[in-house]
């Protein structure tokens, strides 16, 4: 018993040490980010505009360049993110009911409130299909700007935002899975049941035969992947459920998953989230932003990120303390909880993806985008300003 609390201690404190690592590392990620976005934006309206938005439909195979950036490569962006969310039950701040209840609780608001913002304006319109837009938190920005704050963020805000991040997401996923399918091909139930079986397979050789070796997961994910793309169902769900199969990690820490989840960190952060930037950012600025505020869909996207995002975080987080469901971290209260619930409305990766499965009058999905990144700018700027004027002025 003895032994596996060392263990267990000394892998929270070489997570730790990683997480830091990796926190520095999401403030160049956001930057990158924001640089492609902005790239694209100056692009898509130059006079080089009509050839730069033809390069992301160029055929490859059977199917875009763009469409193979959302339904490949975005893969192991979802793949990751389980990937996390299994890392923060096993070790992190998902660990044990207590620790994973006040993220859960705020999580749960923060898609509630935002979605019920949407549906309210868009109920019986051919736009309320657009209620899940602005549900999501963008991990990678709002992980950004909150490491701009340096040491004055107590470490535990940090996790904090990191595990209510996760779990929005883990709620955005279950959206889509349910939905949200494939606007590309038609639903095809064999083709389904052939994933599904892959993925029984997959999960038996984790649980039953306890095989370590990762390389049948990957080689099963990819076969499962294509079957799921063809069915009908988004293909991302291939990277949800070949994690979940994946065993979880070893105590040490050159094995072969750590290595996988945390060469995947810089792969997504680097490449796979700035080539999605650069493909689903290029909009042509053919309507004015007041028309398009004015519009429902739009409303329902700015008033859900700025105002419903916040307030769900913050109102729950305030009534599970209400009511003794959980307790703030040390060094941590309610007003640094409006802060990090104001930056949980920047929605950028996550909600641009469902508007691209929400939509398919390209005016609109372009409309939708342009109200995201407003919204995740006005979102992302309140949460930096809020938090820089609320936290402790000296570093922790």
């Amino acid at each position: 018993m003895t032994g596996r609390v060392i263990i267990n201690k000394r892998t929270m404190v070489r997570l730790r040490r990683i997480r830091r690592r990796f926190a520095k590392s999401e403030r160049t990620a956001g930057i990158l980010l924001i640089l492609a976005t902005l790239v694209s934006l100056i692009l898509a309206n130059s006079p080089l505009g009509e050839e730069y938005l033809s390069f992301w439909h160029i055929d490859i195979g059977s199917h875009t360049l763009a469409h193979w950036i959302n339904d490949g490569l975005m893969v192991l962006f979802f793949f990751k993110i389980c990937l996390e969310l299994k890392e923060e039950v096993r070790a992190g701040a998902l660990s044990n009911l207590k620790q994973a209840l006040l993220p859960a609780t705020a999580a749960l608001g923060g898609i509630i409130v935002p979605a019920c913002i949407f549906f309210a304006l868009n109920a019986g319109l051919p736009t309320q299909s657009g209620t899940g837009i602005p549900m999501a938190t963008d991990i990678a920005f709002a992980l950004g700007i909150l490491s701009l704050l340096g040491t004055r963020v107590p470490f535990a805000l940090r996790i904090f935002l990191t595990a209510l991040a996760v779990i929005d997401d883990l709620g955005a996923i279950l959206v889509i899975a349910l939905f949200y399918p494939s606007v590309h091909i038609p639903f095809h139930w064999p083709y389904l049941l052939i994933a599904l079986g892959i993925f029984a397979v997959l999960f038996s050789l984790n649980k039953v035969f306890k095989i370590k070796s990762i390389i049948p997961y990957l080689l099963g994910g990819v076969v499962m992947w294509y079957f799921t793309m063809y069915s009908g169902i988004h293909a991302t769900i291939a990277g949800v459920l070949t994690a979940i199969a994946l065993p979880d990690k070893e105590e040490k820490f050159g094995s072969p998953l750590y290595k996988l989840q945390y060469g995947l960190h810089y792969a997504v952060s680097f490449l796979i989230l700035p080539l999605f930037a650069l493909a689903n950012t290029a909009i042509p600025f053919q309507s004015h932003l007041s028309d398009i505020i004015r519009m429902p869909y739009g409303m329902g996207i700015f008033l859900g990120l700025i105002i419903g995002k916040p307030l769900g975080i913050s109102l729950f987080t305030w009534l599970s303390i209400k009511f003794k469901l959980c307790v703030l971290p040390n060094e941590t209260n309610i007003i640094h909880v409006i802060g990090i619930g104001l930056l949980g409305g920047i929605g950028f990766t996550m909600s641009i993806f469902i508007s691209l499965l929400a939509f398919t009058d390209p005016s609109i999905i372009n409309g939708t985008k342009l109200m995201i990144l407003l919204a995740s700018t006005f979102s992302g700027a309140a949460g930096f300003i809020w938090l820089h004027n609320t936290l402790d002025k000296k570093p922790k």
